[in-house]
């Protein structure tokens, strides 16, 4: 018998506090995030921080991010995200490690 456990569950353990002065994760420019043609940070970030908009450009929310790298690992040809760790205090905080 095996148990299935949505990843949102999961992701709803985790607590995430938001530096609404300074996010740590921006896109340096939405007209490079239009010429790009797999725009796979919308499909490859694990807590979707990332949507196209109905402009063609990249929306991004940092709200609950993993703080994985994903992003900055899968945009490195276009290199238009700019991925800094959170200030102290701010940021994910793992319930179970």
């Amino acid at each position: 018998m095996s148990i299935v456990v949505k990843i949102e569950e999961k992701l709803y353990q985790n607590r995430y506090i938001v530096d609404e002065s300074r996010p740590h994760i921006r896109i340096r420019s939405e007209a490079e995030c239009k010429t790009c043609t797999s725009q796979a940070c919308t499909v490859c970030c694990p807590a979707a921080c990332y949507s196209k908009n109905e402009a063609g450009t990249v929306t991004l929310v940092t709200d609950g991010c993993l703080e994985c790298g994903t992003c900055r690992v899968i945009c490195q040809d276009k290199e238009n995200i700019q991925w800094d760790y959170p200030r102290g205090g701010y940021g994910i905080s793992y319930k179970f490690g």
